[in-house]
């Protein structure tokens, strides 16, 4: 179905395939490639020729890339505003669109939400944006008809910006690496590897883009295959899809936490940018005739069956069949997880889903970036003609990705077909893929067409004794269990045909609707600031030496930016940065707030220059221990703050939030085992907070220690590659080791300025 190889391979004339092993060059010799280098190979994957287009330095194994456009979404974009008003900001410099899809509701927390909205559409006006207003479309749906052109790079303050399918290689980070594009600045990572990841066949009848998906994620999520590498797709199965399946398989990637992806393109794009008005934006990309891949996964598309991730992560990868198969097993297993993560905060089981040898389903769901494309609800429409979801608990919700869309199934009568079967159709809405919509009952099961099924994804609170289950699934095999009154159901089992419908964009419901500035900045309008919306408070430089206290110990073997900072009614605050790092880790470990203040309360009086023998007894007595070694430790060269210890902290959300709640409560450094993403380290990095890393095994601290660290901001600026802690304790200090991994130049000096903000004042 899905098969990875320990070794890279060359690609000839896109579609031989020649593992990297000893007969390698004699194959290669026998193609009349002879003499062919791995390196002049790299050169040839598209990924590399599009980064070299946009690399601004004069190496390509250390890249500062310039993106075309820029996008973010109504939970990211005033925090990004207000970071690049705060260094200088005076024009957009190039296209930057702020739509707004996932606060949408403006039915909690007063007017935040639509004084948000109103920031968006002021400062469009005044650096020279787009605004996309509430319900038109969701971003990345919005970013593929109108953004996205053949070989030209994006960035989006959203994870899933992947527009790869249409020849875009686009990335999602945190909100400070838009800043750094909107002040002219770079975005700097080392060249990352590429991996081929070749299709074969042809899908199965009532198999859709989820279903790879979910079948590529399950395989290399957990060997960390692709992990901060480009997912390059080519072979001769790519012609065998849809631009639609493509683009859904495509924004899935995010899910392998790889960097980026980018496929090869042919007469179905071209059709799909003819389609939106935009023939021009067109441009045919394929690998050289010989080029080589780090690694290679290979995806035999007709072996793939109906596929649904169990909870609480998209790699945990059934088919469908399997689970009807094996229910009791599988959703005892899922049991003794979620024990792992929840422990006994609440009550959980999924055992009475299972009526009469039947796993009943409680709720569907299709929407938003990955369910809610054309193709997928005319698929479900299909399925539901004729039938009826029923009466009982089963409940079923469509959200189509944009109003051109929703404009068009409604032409075409899959809307009517849709609604007829019971189910609701509803406006281009992110909510029921992070928490703010749809949200089922205590202990009910939903299935859906998105792209994560987090721990409380679905809106439940732990602490509050609440939760529920998501599953992700395609949006034909939910259409097929909504047709069976939620008795989890396989599209394969759909005995009728899949119609071939025609899609018509209409561009005039942005044209009359979005506004676009074309570039042009005004300087008479004037930011509409609603109370909540609040600057960043002052942070300070890195000190000589930092008193860190653990407060927060996680040992589970992943943990969530959503785990961090929730997603859900939260995100009203995420234009408050003090109002939303209430909610920090408040899902995972309530206490972290009250323990993380306690500390930050102590920091500020050494900024005040109380001496450290007048601080509170607990940390007094830490000094006291501390200075039988280090005798010159004092206020003005000692740092005092909080950190957490998380085994791979960061799956997930590019949401910059999850670092900079934690630092504006007086966090100044994680410690982990590994990062699970690159873009949450990169938030740490851009807060000015340290991404330390100890090596796996038995802790030399636990929660609630202090941790010394002499000498740091000379260790980060001499660019040391092992640091010495000390875990301080009654009986003495005991030393032990911490690492920072690779920081270019810049990044050192964000940390020692204390964030980007401070660094980019004093530039």
């Amino acid at each position: 179905m899905v098969t990875t190889y320990e070794n890279g391979c060359f690609l000839l004339n896109g579609t031989t395939l020649v593992l990297d092993d000893n007969d390698a060059s004699a194959k290669l010799s026998a193609e009349g490639f002879d003499g062919v280098t791995k390196e002049q190979a790299k050169e040839n994957t598209i990924c590399y020729g599009i980064l070299k287009a946009h690399n601004t330095s004069d190496s390509m194994d250390k890249l500062c890339v310039k993106f075309d456009k820029l996008t973010s979404h109504d939970i990211t974009y005033v925090g990004i505003i207000q970071t690049a008003r705060a260094s200088g900001l005076t024009r957009f410099p190039i296209p930057y669109v702020l739509t707004n899809c996932h606060n949408s509701l403006c039915a909690v927390g007063g007017t935040i939400n639509e004084d948000d909205h109103m920031f968006g559409l002021t400062a469009a006006q005044k650096y020279g944006g787009i605004y996309v207003p509430p319900h038109q479309a969701v971003i990345h749906q919005f970013a593929r008809e109108m953004l996205a052109s053949g070989g030209s790079m994006i960035l989006g303050s959203d994870s899933h910006t992947r527009y790869g399918a249409l020849g875009t290689m686009a990335i999602g980070e945190g909100g400070p690496e838009l800043v750094k594009q909107l002040l002219g600045q770079t975005y700097d990572v080392d060249m990352p590897g590429v991996v081929a990841i070749y299709l074969e066949g042809k899908p199965k009848k009532g198999v859709g883009p989820q279903d790879v998906a979910l079948a590529i994620i399950g395989k290399v999520f957990g060997d960390g295959y692709v992990k901060n590498k480009v997912m390059e797709f080519v072979g001769p199965g790519v012609k065998n899809l849809s631009a639609d399946f493509r683009i859904g398989v495509d924004v899935m990637t995010t899910e392998t936490t790889c960097l980026s992806s980018i496929w090869q393109t042919d007469d179905e794009i071209k059709d799909f940018y003819d389609i939106h008005g935009r023939a021009a934006d067109y441009k045919e990309l394929k690998p050289g005739k010989v080029a080589y891949y780090d690694g290679l996964v290979k995806v035999d598309l007709g072996s793939i069956n109906p596929m649904i991730a169990m909870p609480f992560h998209p790699s945990n990868v059934y088919e469908i069949d399997e689970v009807n198969r094996n229910a009791a097993d599988i959703l005892a297993d899922v049991e003794k997880k979620a024990k792992v993560s929840f422990g006994d905060k609440v009550e959980f089981s999924l055992m009475n889903k299972l009526k009469d040898g039947k796993f009943m389903v409680d709720q569907g769901i299709i929407a938003g970036c990955a369910g809610g494309g054309f193709e997928n609800i005319c698929a479900a429409a299909d399925i539901l003609k004729g039938k009826f979801i029923g009466n009982d608990r089963f409940t079923l919700s469509v959200y189509p990705a944009s109003t051109p869309i929703y404009m068009e199934i409604v032409k075409n009568g899959a809307a009517a077909t849709i609604m007829e079967s019971g189910a609701i159709l509803k406006t281009a809405f992110c909510g029921p893929c992070f928490g703010a919509g749809d949200t089922p009952a205590n202990n009910a099961f939903s299935i859906r067409h998105s792209t994560r099924n987090f721990p409380n994804r679905e809106g439940s609170k732990v602490q509050s004794g609440q939760i529920a289950s998501v599953a992700l699934m395609d949006a034909r095999s939910i259409a097929a269990t909504a047709a069976n009154k939620g008795v989890l159901t396989p599209a394969t089992e759909f005995v009728g045909e899949f119609n071939k419908y025609k899609y018509h964009f209409d561009s005039a419901i942005y044209k009359n609707r979005v506004f676009d500035s074309h570039g042009v900045a005004d300087d008479s309008v004037e930011l509409q600031l609603g109370p909540n919306i609040k600057d960043w408070p002052s942070m300070v430089a890195l000190t000589d030496n930092l008193l860190l206290k653990v407060v927060s110990e996680i040992h589970d073997p992943v943990t969530t930016t959503d785990e961090l900072i929730p997603s859900g009614e939260t995100s009203s605050y995420r234009s408050n940065p003090l109002g939303l790092a209430e909610f920090t880790l408040s899902r995972k470990d309530p206490a972290y707030v009250g323990l993380a203040k306690e500390v930050y309360a102590q920091e500020i009086k050494r900024r005040e220059d109380v001496p450290m023998e007048e601080l509170d007894n607990e940390l007094v007595k830490a000094v006291k221990t501390i200075k039988t070694k280090f005798s010159d430790v004092n206020s003005s060269n000692t740092g005092i703050g909080s950190t957490i210890f998380a085994v791979k902290p960061g799956d997930g959300s590019a949401r910059e939030q999850a670092a900079s709640c934690q630092k504006v409560l007086g966090g100044w450094a994680n410690i982990a085992n590994e990062y699970a993403t690159k873009r949450y380290r990169s938030n740490l990095i851009n807060w000015g907070m340290l991404p330390f890393i100890i090596d796996e095994g038995e802790l030399p601290f636990k929660n609630k220690d202090y941790i010394f660290i002499p000498g740091i901001r000379d260790a980060v600026y001499n660019k040391s590659e092992e640091i010495k802690a000390y875990a301080v304790s009654e009986s003495g200090l005991k030393e032990f080791s911490l690492r920072l991994g690779n920081l270019t130049d810049d990044e050192r000096q964000i940390i020692l300025d204390g964030c980007l903000i401070n660094y980019n004042r004093v530039k």
